[in-house]
């Protein structure tokens, strides 16, 4: 493990391949990142000062290349030592960069968040019983009596090089980040993780968490390393109240409604935000667009042949068809008031859907879903209209006599 409060980088990598060979594999992995990430520090500087969508992928790359290094090292030296062959290790890591902090992750260790009174887990785990259950060919149940539980399907060094998992998150004052070992979770159900987190205090939780796997069995190696990002979770700055606006907003959206809390947050790491003064146009009726917009802040109108139709406050969200394809707007949306917006363009949904397949097929799904909605109620409109069409013909020879 590695906690590097100056650097903001804090690691857990658990090693395979025999007692010696492990060891090396978990120990040149957690220094070979580090580093990575000390000698390019300043593109965390770069998230930190401006997180535009540029300055976002350069962190989450530089993590990823930073594991990415280290496989292809570990990988070396077993070459050179057949003692060490096919040694390899689990790694999850946690950059922290002013408001934001950058998740990477290979094999089955995790990374838990605990906030505002709900524990999330952001790291999926790479083996052959999660698979399987994502699959749909095994239950909840036969995966914790599985005999192939700890069979893992991606680690660092196994190979020269390996598929990265990595997530951007907005950090909040009180967040605690938990990451650990499968020495740890394999003992420690998800739900349990926030009482734990809830009756003991933030120095004494790693002790606890450990001492309660070993009371339990502690077959395995147990690793815990807990972060609590600074403040009082009741005090939010601007920013921090934003970020929690932000994801508010997306949870109501029909289109993300069956996405998990970690699915969230990978489609908000996509989000930018804009501002936009009074009167400005946002989107234009008849011309192309390929963003979905979410009011953070402020008010706009929405216009139709230059009629207004609706307004729109915080919460509310408009051209999500942008989403589908280029058709033209079907109507003008203009800010009365200064607006703050999140904007979620195209391209950067499907460059996510296509790294997701579950996250693509559930929004594939409520896709389907929205536009059945909007059918039926297309339907029922018309069935209306044509009832009152019908009435008005039958009483028209009554008034013409």
């Amino acid at each position: 493990m590695l906690v590097e409060s100056q650097l903001g980088l804090y690691i857990v990598a658990d090693g395979m391949g025999g007692h010696a060979a492990g060891e090396v594999a978990s120990a040149r992995a957690t220094e070979v990142v580090k580093q990575h990430i000390t000698a390019n520090k300043h593109l965390l500087k770069d998230l930190a000062s401006n997180p535009s969508q540029d300055s976002r992928a350069a962190a989450a790359a530089l993590v990823e290349v930073a594991i990415q290094r280290a496989c292809a090292d570990i990988y070396k030296m077993a070459l050179a030592d057949a003692a060490k062959r096919g040694m390899g290790t689990t790694f999850v890591c946690l950059a922290l960069s002013g408001n934001k902090g950058v998740i990477g992750h290979v094999g089955d260790s995790r990374v838990y968040l605990v906030r505002h009174g709900q524990c999330h887990r952001l790291t999926e785990d790479h083996t052959l019983v999660a698979a399987q259950l994502k699959a749909g060919t095994i239950t909840k149940e036969q995966a914790a009596s599985s005999q192939y539980r700890n069979v893992i399907t991606r680690a660092v060094g196994i190979q020269e090089s390996v598929q990265v998992d990595t997530l951007i998150v907005d950090l909040m004052p009180g967040d605690v980040f938990i990451l650990c070992s499968d020495g740890l979770h394999g003992y420690i159900e998800d739900e349990e993780m926030l009482p734990l987190v809830s009756t003991v205090a933030i120095g004494d939780l790693p002790k606890k968490l450990i001492d309660t796997a070993n009371e339990r069995g502690g077959k395995d190696n147990i690793t815990a390393v807990v972060v609590k990002v600074a403040g009082d979770g009741a005090v939010a700055s601007e920013e921090t109240s934003e970020a929690q606006s932000r994801m508010e907003a997306l949870r109501k959206i029909p289109l993300f409604r069956h996405l998990t809390y970690k699915e969230q947050t990978a489609v908000l790491s996509i989000a930018t935000t804009r501002t936009f003064p009074a009167g400005r146009e946002i989107v234009v009726e008849g011309q192309p667009g390929e963003e979905l917009f979410v009011v953070i802040r402020g008010r706009v109108v929405i216009e139709k042949n230059g009629v207004e139709i609706a307004e729109l406050r915080a919460g509310g969200h408009f051209g999500e068809m942008g989403l589908i394809d280029n058709a033209p707007r079907s109507a003008t949306v203009r800010a009365t008031e200064p607006t703050r917006t999140m904007v979620i363009s195209r391209p950067d949904l499907m460059s996510l859907m296509k790294r997701e397949s579950i996250l693509a097929v559930k929004m594939l799904w409520s896709f389907v879903q929205v536009l059945s909605d909007r059918l039926r109620a297309t339907n029922s409109e018309l069935s209306e209209a044509r009832q009152e069409l019908a009435v008005a013909q039958s009483v028209q020879p009554f008034a013409e006599e």
